[in-house]
């Protein structure tokens, strides 16, 4: 039996979400090369530390019984800044390069949300109350934003579209994806998660965009400053996000 919590852990998918979502993608990879570049700490070291982090936030996150705003934006922030790093790590340090890593993590993610809908029974996205499904919820974010990465870094180096390049192309898949949700039944999760991986890269590719030196394509904006920037940005948003509404496990008990 799984253990129930007396409310949803997670906020409701609104256009709130979404907004500081890519603000926390951003941040991640903004972050992420802010310890990783600019503080010289390289991909591994930046990965243990960042992988701490998100230990702890994640443990914090688990245990509490409700949904708390600013916990649930740290753990995001976490997944975005130690996906950055192993992303790099994975393609750069261990040379799998973009292409190689982007199909190896897909099917990390296909892995989790297959091993999660067979072990919970259903994927929830926006009703998580147990145990079970917050341990799958959060497996498939960190694996999904490393994936997001080095789908960013393809695009942009790869493919040859360069970081601003990178955000059209994502914002269009966004637009995409949106669509089909307004105006087809298509299945809400798998949209939930298509639209989750796709605004990682384009968060990479809007940090790349700030950060990056002119030479590369970028604004040279330095990337402790941008991430300062972009943590007020992060910190105001929710602050003035509309409360949530969660559903009673009780509720969900019945609907599963």
């Amino acid at each position: 039996m799984r253990e129930e919590h007396d409310l949803s852990k997670v906020p409701q998918v609104t256009l709130w979400f979404w907004l500081v979502k890519i603000l926390a993608t951003t941040l991640g990879e903004t972050g992420g090369d802010a310890l990783s570049m600019t503080l010289n700490l390289g991909y591994a070291i930046s990965t243990l530390v960042f992988l701490a982090f998100f230990v702890v936030t994640a443990a914090a996150q688990v245990t509490v019984r409700r949904h708390h705003p600013a916990l649930y934006w740290a753990v995001v922030v976490a997944t975005t800044t130690v996906g950055t790093t192993t992303s790099d790590y994975l393609d750069r340090t261990l040379g799998l390069g973009y292409p190689r890593s982007s199909l190896f993590l897909l099917g990390g993610v296909l892995v989790v949300l297959l091993i999660w809908k067979r072990v919970a029974g259903s994927i929830q996205v926006d009703r998580v109350t147990s145990r079970t499904d917050e341990t799958f919820y959060w497996l498939t974010i960190l694996v999904s934003n490393t994936l997001g990465t080095a789908l960013g870094d393809f695009v942009a180096s790869t493919a040859g579209l360069g970081f601003e390049g990178g955000v059209v192309v994502f914002a269009a898949f966004l637009a995409v994806v949106a669509a089909i949700h307004l105006f087809t039944n298509a299945s809400g999760p798998v949209l939930f998660w298509a639209a989750y991986v796709l605004t990682r890269p384009l968060g990479a590719t809007l940090g790349d965009t700030l950060t990056k030196s002119h030479a590369e394509g970028g604004l040279q904006l330095g990337r402790i400053t941008s991430s300062l920037v972009i943590s007020a940005g992060m910190i105001l948003l929710v602050a003035v996000s509309p409360r949530q509404v969660r559903v009673p496990a009780l509720e969900r008990a019945r609907e599963d």
